[in-house]
């Protein structure tokens, strides 16, 4: 897969933290806050760079690059809608005996 070519504007920092891990070194190196942060599951890259005062073209680059460079290249987004397990009738017992 290849890595991304720009950055999704509407795809949050959480998001990205988690999809490129070695883009948790970007908010790192420039003093930026996401990590852990309870909003970055709603603030794009253009909100965190707002609240932080920072350039986002800057923030932006760093970003990509280390989202190319990531040993886990666009790994599972964790949004994707996931099938739910099978419901098990409740006079099933839990486990095999």
């Amino acid at each position: 897969m290849n890595p991304p070519q720009s950055i999704d504007p509407h795809m949050t920092v959480d998001e990205i933290m988690r999809r490129w891990p070695a883009a948790i070194r970007v908010f790192i190196r420039n003093r930026m806050l996401c990590i852990g942060c309870p909003i970055g599951v709603f603030h794009t890259v253009r909100d965190a760079c707002d609240a932080h005062d920072l350039d986002e073209d800057m923030i932006s680059l760093q970003l990509l690059a280390a989202m190319a460079n990531d040993g886990q290249l666009n790994g599972p987004s964790a949004f994707a809608v996931k099938p739910l397990p099978e419901a098990r009738s409740s006079l099933e017992p839990p486990f095999a005996t």
